[in-house]
């Protein structure tokens, strides 16, 4: 199915993206799509699956796992066919934790990030962890978006053990560009989990924040028995020692979102990536420190 060039126009303009996805009862709509999603009735399903190709562009399912799914929300989370996503061998890199589009990223400066061109966050008000930004401090970051028809799961970008994640209760603002130039401070308004972790074989550090968004407000952690959903109050630190392998998957979405990857000092950005590039899950993301020369901070609407 492909919609009219007319309502294509109209859907990608930036004014109009921006009020139809934001200016909604946010909570309201989220929870009723969560509920939609699940629906398992064929007809529902087809249609369900055809309009969300219709707006969000090829699904790819030619990797996906399996080919009939049991409801559109089935379909969100779909796992892949092995071998599809091959890892970076090189011990000295980090891969990209997802699929996604590489917005802002570079060096922190002190604890001062970039959301998109003219606007800025720190760590304090992203982490909500006072004993969190100093690991991060002045170290690397990368904003990945995962757009809609992209695969939804996110994994372990090293190996490393997992020190628990912090839940952090919030808003569902879209999170595509549009409401990103025109939100201050967005990826600290929203709901979002911090994935702590230490990388195995050196003292370096990673964080996964894992930022929610307008029809996804639920997100599933391997180590918990139960998602995350908009029910569930935070600031919560949820402990864990669990170890992972680099390409073991951590968790998903349950329609598309952001990660922003924060990493200590002694791990740098690597000298391909680039704004508005694709990177999938992975693909070399950070390298230690003497592999890699660290960029300063870069964005470009995506």
């Amino acid at each position: 199915m492909k919609l009219p060039a007319a309502l294509e126009r109209v859907i990608h303009d930036d004014r109009v993206n921006f009020v139809l996805t934001n200016q909604i009862p946010r909570r309201l709509a989220t929870r009723l799509v969560g509920w939609f999603s699940r629906i398992e009735l064929p007809v529902v399903r087809d249609l369900s699956i055809a309009l969300f190709e219709a707006f969000a562009g090829d699904l790819r399912m030619h990797e996906a796992k399996k080919t009939r799914f049991a409801s559109l929300h089935d379909c969100f989370v779909r796992e892949l066919k092995d071998g599809a996503r091959p890892l970076a061998p090189d011990p000295s890199v980090l891969v990209s934790p997802c699929d996604g589009i590489v917005g802002a990223f570079g060096a922190i400066d002190d604890t001062e990030l970039l959301q998109a061109k003219g606007s800025s966050y720190t760590l304090e008000e992203l982490l909500c962890d006072s004993s969190a930004v100093g690991r991060y401090r002045g170290g690397s970051y990368v904003t990945l978006r995962l757009a809609p028809n992209m695969y939804h799961r996110f994994h372990a970008p090293c190996d490393c053990r997992l020190d628990g994640a912090t839940y952090i209760s919030g808003d569902t603002w879209n999170l595509n560009p549009p409401t990103l130039k025109r939100i201050a401070r967005l990826y600290c308004r929203n709901e979002r989990v911090v994935m702590h972790a230490r990388v195995d074989g050196c003292e370096e550090a990673v964080a996964l924040v894992a930022v929610a968004a307008i029809l996804v407000a639920s997100v599933r952690l391997s180590f918990l028995a139960e998602p995350l959903t908009l029910s569930y109050r935070g600031p919560t630190f949820i402990p864990c020692a669990a170890r992972y392998r680099k390409g073991e998957e951590l968790g998903y979405f349950h329609h598309g979102s952001t990660i922003i990857v924060l990493a200590t000092g002694g791990l740098a950005v690597c000298d391909h990536v680039r704004s508005g590039d694709i990177v999938r899950m992975g693909e070399p993301l950070l390298r230690r420190s003497g592999a890699a020369r660290s960029s300063s901070a870069s964005y470009v609407a995506i």
